[in-house]
Order: C-alpha cells, then structure tokens, then sequence
C-alpha cells in the first residue's frame, strides 16, 4: 500500500473510532432522555461510521495498479463508494424526519430533555469540529475525494448539533417539548441536503465531467506558454480519484516534420504537468495549423470556456 493509501487509511480510522464513540454516547442519551434530535444526531453519527468503514474497505482496493481490464486504474472505486454513500445518508436522514413528523402527528406527550442529552449534544460538537478538521485536511493533502466528502459532512454535522443543543435549551428553559420534534425534522432535511450534494458533486466524476474550469484555463496556458503550438482545442479533462486525465488538440505549422511537431507536442505535455498537479496521462494530438476540426460536438476551446463563463458566472 502506497503512503497516499496508508494515509487515507489512517485518517479514516481515526473517524471511525471517534464517530462510533460520539454515535454511542448521543444514541444512549437519546433514547435515556426521550429526545428525538439528539436520537437522531446520534443515528447521523452511525451513518458517518458506515461511512469511514466502507472507506476502509475501500481505499485498498483503489490503490490496485492499473490492469488489463482496468487500464485507468482502480481509483473511481473511491467515488463509487462516496456516491453509495450519499445514498445512505439520505435514507437516514429522511428517517429521522418522517419519524418525528410522525410522533407530532400522533399528539403522544413529549418529556423535556435533561441533562444528560445536553452534555452529551456539547461533547458532540466538540468531537465533531476536531474530525470535520482532520478528515478536511488529509483529503485535502492527499486529494481524496471521499475523505473531503466526509469532513464536510460531518462540519453539516456541527450546525447539526448546534441546532439541536438549541432546541434543548429552549425545550428546558421555556417547557416547550415540542421544540425538540421540530428540530429533529430540520435536522432530518439537513442530511439529506448534504446527501444530495454529495451525490451530484460525486456524480460529475462518475459521468466524466469536471463543474470548474480551472484546470481547462491551466491547459490552455499551458499550450500558450510552448512557441509553435496555437489554437488548443478538443480539451477534455477528468479526474479519476486524485488524479487528472487529459486529451487536448493543438494545431502546429504544417511544414513541419514529424519530430519536430511531436517535439512540440511533448514541451506542450511538460508544460501541462507543470501546471497542474497529479496527471495520470495526457494525450496531445498535432494538427496542422487552420486544418484543426472546429464547431466540434465534444471537448473545450478558449472561446467556448469564455462564454460559459460569461453564462454562469464560474
């Protein structure tokens, strides 16, 4: 296992400890207290540890080398598990909020919670703000899209617990248990919020597309930046776990000869990877200059990336 591996591994022990620990202690005060938030902030806690332990499995099996079968490698094997992932996520959460729609309707009187589920709901935050740190910081370190996907939730999961040491408060200051019902169906709302968001953002890698257009603009300077190559086109980026495969045309003088155009198009690649960080393969395809393929129905251009600037302000 490579150092990349052995650090997501780690990371991802060290949440799955710390968020079975905090499910344990908000569960067991949930259920001691009567409260419905804190039961399910706890049960969001459990779904954090489902997701650090099919992490777990998961990040061997995306550190394999590339194979026959598999020429790009294993790496989307972390994406899937990260949109398996926000599918479970959603499921909780819808749960939890059908649940305490459910206990509103039923009209059974609520006790106020004590304060054993207050103390349990500040540990939570506590314990939730060092692992949304940790888990941001290694994915962010090594480039793992899951481990990022898990520091943001579990940051959804601090606004969580705030929301619901909230309505504990107000539940016990002002003898309004039913406060407790309603957080408990925002917080519901939260997660699968947060499962969706995942979801797309995941899905985009899956369907081979890239939201941000940052690394086309690293491309095109890239290919600006190399005397004899103009006119960058057919560009297509995507990303496969923590590292970038790219295609792009670029047009050079047609008298050229072969080595010389492929000497181009080799700075063009040099100059690429200078750019930009973890590029797994890059393909430059030389055409002659003005007999490039333009209005094509595939892949970016300058002018192209421009405009949908212009459209969606990104």
């Amino acid at each position: 296992m490579d150092q990349r591996s052995r650090a997501i591994r780690n990371a991802t022990t060290i949440s799955l400890i710390g968020n079975a620990l905090l499910a344990v202690l908000k569960i067991g005060a949930g259920v001691a207290s009567g409260s419905l938030s804190v039961l399910g902030d706890g049960i969001d806690s459990s779904t954090d540890v489902l997701i650090s332990f099919v992490a777990l499995l998961t990040v061997r099996w995306a550190s394999r080398p590339s194979d026959a079968e598999h020429p790009w490698g294993h790496g989307r094997a972390e994406t899937v598990a990260t949109v398996a992932l926000a599918f479970a996520i959603f499921f909780a959460g819808a749960q939890l909020a059908v649940q305490a729609v459910r206990n509103m309707l039923s009209g059974i009187a609520a006790s106020i919670p004590g304060a054993f589920a207050l103390t349990a709901t500040v540990v939570s935050i506590a314990g939730k703000l060092l692992l949304a740190w940790s888990q941001s910081r290694a994915g962010r370190r090594h480039g793992s899209q899951l481990l990022v996907a898990n520091g943001v939730n579990m940051r959804n999961d601090v606004i969580m617990s705030i929301a619901v040491l909230v309505g504990l408060l107000v539940s016990r200051l002002f003898g309004v248990p039913a406060v407790d019902k309603i957080v408990a169906i925002l917080v519901g709302i939260w997660v699968m919020k947060s499962a969706i968001g995942i979801f797309f953002e995941s899905n985009a890698e899956l369907m081979d597309g890239n939201t941000s257009h940052a690394t086309y603009r690293l491309v095109f300077e890239a290919v600006r930046s190399v005397p004899g190559a103009g006119n960058p086109h057919k560009a297509r980026v995507r990303r496969i776990a923590n590292t970038w495969d790219i295609d792009l045309d670029i047009e050079v003088d047609g008298s050229m000869t072969v080595r010389e155009a492929h000497a181009i198009a080799d700075r063009v690649e040099r100059a690429v990877k200078e750019r930009i960080d973890s590029v797994y393969d890059i393909v430059v395809h030389v055409e002659p200059a003005g007999m490039g393929e333009h209005g094509e129905q595939y892949g970016l251009d300058e002018r192209s990336i421009t405009e949908d600037v212009a459209k969606t302000g990104r």
